[in-house]
């Protein structure tokens, strides 16, 4: 089965240039202000969004996203909610790919069949679920792939010659490069080291590789471009989401503008840095 997240990097690989992936925690500070966040994205320039499922544990994280995560708790945040909010998105948008991003204990508490039916009914096209090794693929990745999800995997510096066959293993829609050896927002990440761990990823696997990880500027997202299929940005844009207002002082307008204007530095940093030769 394709889903929105194959044909849309299928299109971009026809166009010749990598995708601008954006990460936001859902619920954070609130649905409303999340929400027209969100609806933001693709007109600023977001070519595939990733959405937060919050968790009280979230040992991936940095600082920025563990405080989106708890101010979305805080405020009610929950499966059901963070599911709705992903049906409201796609009311008015059926196009732009939808990744939920976290952790497993939310969605086994939620039960592992409901919430592949209730993601796939609500309008979401993959899953990154960073605590589900490989050797625990029963567990949610076979049953979101026989529901018509991709199921996307992390590679890290960490990830050797031998570990990256059982990563890719059932791996489908792209692969996510994690750039440092670290938590997110941490590090810049050294793009020389990324170019090479992704010709390694690539020579591996036919799927697009996406880096994230510390990129925060439009200079470090072009980089990256030129070695990647896609560039994921998460702390950057909490962080501006906050910075300016929008987010502790629930100012939706403000939310939109400062996310929507970094979101389109990023882009322009994105398109125009040419990832490979024209295809012939």
């Amino acid at each position: 089965m394709t889903t929105r997240i194959d044909t849309r990097f299928a299109a971009l690989k026809a166009a010749d240039r990598a995708a601008l992936v954006t990460f936001l925690m859902a619920g954070d500070p609130d649905f409303d202000t999340s929400l027209a966040v969100l609806r933001a994205l693709p007109g600023a320039g977001a070519d595939v969004i990733e959405i937060g499922m919050p968790f009280t544990d979230p040992m991936a994280d940095g600082a920025a996203i563990q405080a989106a995560g708890l101010r979305a708790l805080a405020g009610g945040q929950n499966m059901q909610r963070t599911l709705a909010l992903v049906r409201a998105l796609r009311a008015g948008d059926a196009r732009t790919p939808v990744v939920l991003m976290g952790y497993y204990n939310p969605i086994y508490v939620y039960g592992v069949a409901r919430f592949l039916a209730d993601a796939r009914d609500a309008g979401v096209d993959g899953l990154i679920v960073v605590d589900l090794p490989p050797e625990e693929d029963a567990e949610l990745c076979l049953p979101a792939l026989a529901a018509g999800l991709n199921f996307i995997r992390l590679a890290a510096p960490t990830t050797d010659a031998r570990r990256l066959p059982k990563v890719l293993t059932n791996t489908s829609g792209f692969v996510y490069y994690v750039s440092v050896a670290g938590v997110t927002g941490s590090a810049a990440p050294d793009t020389g080291a990324v170019a090479a761990a992704v010709a390694r990823i690539k020579a591996a696997t036919a799927l697009p590789v996406a880096v994230g990880f510390g990129v925060r500027t439009p200079e470090q997202a072009a980089a990256i471009a030129r070695c990647a299929d896609a560039v994921v940005v998460g702390s950057a844009l909490v962080e501006a989401l906050h910075a300016r207002g929008g987010g502790d002082a629930k100012d939706p307008a403000r939310a939109v503008t400062a996310v929507s204007d970094l979101v389109a530095r990023l882009a322009g940093g994105v398109r125009g840095a040419r990832t490979r030769a024209p295809s012939t």
